[in-house]
């Protein structure tokens, strides 16, 4: 479920993504041959994808946060959906907060709240229910949403993606304890991310969970 939006694309974010594409290939290829522990080779991708960020200004995140955002509400599966799982971003993931802007008078959106070690759910009821929670994140306010075999999407950040759906999270682990549960209830999982966070393999242990897509924009 890789969604491409080239005409999308902002024509500043394209220009570096097209100076820096043979680089991130490579990079992915070198992923895939190293013998490194798994460990290992995800904390070297994870510098890696800091290291592609750090190519694009602030104002071309923010244009490419938008080409996101309408990749994701022109595909089929958000349009369908009632009852979707977002994200509140932090700085080095795609904002959702156009979708957030838009739709949430007509779908019911959620959005994580850390309780402890895990993401509870609430639903997102306005800029003026939420509050700044752990990590500078903000938050909705509000009762649990715990009836998840009614969620029609569950949109996931990640650091980086591959194109079969392996993820790699910030070493924490709060999606990888949300996702069997999303998938226990039969709820499609889209991973959503800046293109540069798009390599050829993550390194995988066990423990860790994929998504059944990705949504970006190349």
């Amino acid at each position: 479920m890789t969604v491409q939006d080239n005409g999308a694309a902002s024509k500043s974010g394209g220009a570096a993504l097209k100076n820096n594409g043979a680089a991130l290939q490579s990079g992915g290829a070198a992923f895939r041959q190293n013998s490194a522990t798994p460990a290992l080779q995800k904390a070297a991708l994870r510098r890696l994808i800091k290291e592609r960020k750090a190519v694009f200004s602030v104002h071309q995140l923010a244009e490419m946060s938008h080409d996101v955002c309408r990749a994701i509400a022109q595909s089929p599966v958000w349009k369908a959906a009632q009852t979707i799982l977002l994200f509140a971003a932090l700085p080095d993931e795609p904002s959702l907060a156009t979708l957030l802007a838009s739709d949430w008078r007509s779908k019911r959106l959620l959005l994580p709240v850390v309780v402890g070690n895990e993401l509870e759910l609430r639903p997102y009821r306005g800029p003026a229910h939420m509050q700044r929670g752990a990590f500078g994140i903000l938050e909705p306010t509000g009762e649990a949403f715990t009836h998840f075999s009614a969620i029609d999407l569950a949109l996931v950040p990640g650091v980086a993606f591959d194109a079969v759906g392996h993820r790699l999270g910030r070493g924490g682990g709060f999606y990888d304890r949300l996702l069997p549960t999303l998938r226990l209830a039969g709820v499609p999982t889209v991973g959503v991310c800046f293109p540069f966070q798009i390599v050829e393999a993550i390194p995988t242990e066990p423990h860790d969970i994929s998504v059944e897509g990705v949504i970006g924009i190349l």
